[in-house]
């Protein structure tokens, strides 16, 4: 392991491994299994995996499933209540968010689970999203290169972790790592999990340190290190992928679906990846059940024989991206493109009018509104702006909202901002959410208006990055312009149904049941009254990406 980039801090992990790491061979389901197989890493720290591949023993090509979460922990349907899956779903021998051995095994391919340095039986002390992680994922990727039962070329894949850490290895570019699947991982930790916005998540990135807290040794002190560092500063960045360096072919797959999560990074490390040979699909599904469906395997499956087999076959014939439009839940029109974001992109903006709680074409006459951002105080709780489409458009990509605020009583605002759908009966069309819901909205968007300041070099027209360095603070009585990014989204409006723009104070979703995996931010710096500007000299906006109109 390389030299420690920080100061890190470590902990004890909440929990040991019930049993020690015992090595065995068996013949299971017409595989051969091996458990607890130890992999020595360049430091003289061994990791622990499960390895499963064909009982003729030719050589077949490796995927890897990098895990924190355990190589014996499965998908459990019953602890993620309504998050599409089933027992019938995938095999028993199937870890968390993994390739299914039983399928890949099956069709020619070995599969090996590995858990990180330092988690369930693996050696060494635990570091999450780092850069020195990199390099025992490499070390397991040529480990598994030149193996007798292996032809040499490595594929990697997994949902979320397991798909992040893609990015983070494809950085080295080990020698035998021949194909790459991220299959929806973030790419920028703080941005996209740790605080939206600049807004401290309160619910999922503590509960993933929960999540990764079983090992041997100490495990990296996430908890302890995100108090210490409030902005985007050296240690966030080296928990971000430097994206321009990865030049593996790459099979890319991101959802309207995953808001908070996985969505922005997802298709930023697509756009961002330098690979040659790289494609794209975006779908509108929960996370899980997409990964596992026979036509996502048929798919994925297509891209492993190419790049790991050497079969020329239809993947020449592949667009570079492929989207869904959605109209409503898990019902919308597939979309062949070519790049991302699409070409033929028409950014519009249509204008807050305070005075009608509309959106206008044109800039309105001067006007404002207010509300509550506290539900403890009298309403109402928030503000909406709606737009209600005369053609059907197709509304693809990133939107961004432009307010001009203030805030009546505190020196910061929380905006919490949702696009929502409504048919022309008035009733909200709702779509997946997370890994669990089916009442998400369009899009979603977040600011602390403290964070506003921009990031010159990496926002664009339509995507506004925020630099988070440092806090400004209102002033009483000041009125500021924020732009808030919006996340990627991909909706059809028909004549008739409307858009609307929710603004308020606190999460737009919020779920009473603990078991429920979702982004919360409960650590709010709201008080007093949430004052919006529109009109004249004060260009309140949502900018939208028209890609069709007719």
């Amino acid at each position: 392991m390389s030299q420690l980039n920080f100061n890190y801090h470590f902990r004890d992990a909440d929990e040991a491994p019930e049993k020690p790491a015992e090595y065995r061979r068996t013949i299971e389901s017409g595989m051969i299994v091996e458990r607890d197989l130890p992999i020595p890493l360049r430091d003289g720290v061994e990791l622990c995996a499960d390895l499963f591949r064909p009982v003729d023993e030719k050589p077949v090509p490796p995927i890897i499933a990098w895990t924190p979460y355990g190589k014996h922990v499965p998908l459990r349907p019953e602890r993620y209540l309504d998050c599409g899956l089933n027992y019938g779903s995938v095999s028993p021998y199937t870890a968390f968010e993994a390739p299914d051995p039983l399928y890949w095994v099956g069709h020619g391919y070995a599969v090996l689970v590995v858990e990180i340095r330092g988690t369930w039986k693996s050696g060494g002390d635990a570091l999450f999203v780092a850069p020195e992680e990199r390099y025992d994922f490499y070390d397991v990727i040529e480990w598994a290169g030149t193996q007798p039962w292996s032809n040499g070329k490595v594929g990697l894949s997994g949902v979320s972790y397991l798909a992040l850490m893609q990015w983070r290895v494809a950085e080295l570019n080990p020698p035998h790592l021949a194909a790459i699947n991220p299959w929806e991982g973030w790419t920028d930790t703080y941005r996209e999990v740790a605080r939206h916005g600049g807004i401290p998540d309160s619910w999922f990135w503590p509960a993933l340190m929960r999540r990764w807290g079983a090992g041997l040794n100490k495990l990296e002190d996430l908890a302890a290190e995100n108090s210490e560092h409030p902005f985007f500063d050296d240690y966030w960045l080296s928990k971000s992928a430097d994206l321009e360096k990865v030049t593996t072919p790459a099979f890319v797959v991101s959802s309207w679906t995953d808001q908070g999560l996985h969505t922005r990074g997802t298709l930023k490390g697509f756009e961002r990846i330098s690979s040659k040979e790289k494609w794209l699909d975006i779908h509108a599904d929960k996370k899980w059940r997409h990964y596992y469906l026979p036509d996502s395997l048929a798919r994925l499956k297509v891209f492993f024989d190419h790049f790991l087999k050497g079969i020329d076959n239809e993947i020449s014939q592949w667009p570079k991206v492929r989207t869904i439009v959605r109209d409503r839940n898990l019902v919308g029109t597939i979309k062949h493109e070519e790049n991302w974001p699409l070409d033929h992109t028409d950014y519009r903006k249509l204008h807050l009018d305070a005075a009608s709680n509309t959106l206008q074409n044109s800039l309105p006459s001067p006007a404002e509104t207010s509300y509550a951002p506290l539900e403890t105080d009298e309403g109402p709780h928030e503000a909406t702006f709606d737009y209600k489409f005369e053609k059907t458009t197709e509304l693809v990509g990133h939107m961004k909202l432009k307010l001009w605020v203030a805030a009546e009583d505190a020196d910061d605002m929380d905006l919490f901002v949702a696009v929502q759908k409504f048919d022309f009966q008035g009733n909200e069309v709702t779509f997946p959410y997370f890994m669990q819901f089916d009442d998400g909205a369009v899009a979603l968007g977040w600011l602390r208006v403290s964070h506003r300041e921009l990031d010159p070099a990496q926002s664009t027209p339509h995507q506004p990055v925020l630099s988070h360095k440092q806090e400004l603070k209102l002033k009483p009585g000041e009125i500021v312009p924020v732009e808030i990014e919006i996340w990627p989204s991909g909706t059809i409006f028909h004549p008739g149904e409307t858009l609307r723009v929710l603004i308020q104070g606190s999460d737009v979703k919020k779920y009473d049941k603990q078991w429920a995996m979702y982004c919360r931010h409960e650590e709010t710096v709201n008080r007093g009254r949430h004052i919006i500007y529109s009109g004249g000299d004060h260009d309140s906006h949502l900018l939208v990406p028209v890609t069709a109109e007719y």
